[in-house]
């Protein structure tokens, strides 16, 4: 549903307040819900404005910027800390995922490293293989060979 224009609100609150009839004839006279003028006349009289509230829709979030700031100071003093840590220091009672995109959108990598050098490898095949070098034998059937047809079986 679009929101309804601010001088539309307008009209709407001029009209009740002039008494032009009740919350349910300026609703249908407006083309709008009687909940939207419920809503409108309430906002007036909660905040004083009439504006669309869109910032107070949807969930809060439980990490605000003190969090962040507490999490960034804590991540440059020890940076090996578990999620589980951070949120233990943080004293919420949240998700570790939430955490973890909390460090996401920070800017903050959250992958653990080796702290020793990794060790050297070495080739896992003996021979080097290539394209038709003949390694494979053609089928793995008993009693069939590369050179040999599919045929009936003789006994």
């Amino acid at each position: 549903m679009a929101t309804l224009s601010l001088d539309l609100r307008e009209r709407i609150l001029a009209s009740y307040d002039k008494g032009e009839g009740t919350r349910d004839q300026i609703a249908r006279r407006f083309c709008v819900s009687l909940g939207m003028v419920k809503k409108l006349i309430q906002q007036r009289r909660r905040t004083g404005d009439i504006r669309p509230q869109y910032h107070r829709s949807g969930r809060k979030p439980k990490i605000v910027a003190a969090h962040r700031r507490i999490i960034r100071e804590e991540l440059k003093r020890r940076p090996d800390l578990t999620l589980e840590e951070l949120r233990q220091i943080l004293g919420l009672e949240c998700t570790l995922p939430a955490i973890h995109y909390v460090l996401v959108d920070m800017g903050l990598t959250y992958k653990k490293r080796r702290s020793a050098p990794a060790s050297k490898t070495d080739r896992t095949s003996s021979k080097p293989g290539g394209v038709g070098d003949g390694g494979k034998p053609g089928s793995t059937r008993i009693g069939l060979s590369s050179s040999t047809k599919a045929g009936p079986r003789q006994t």
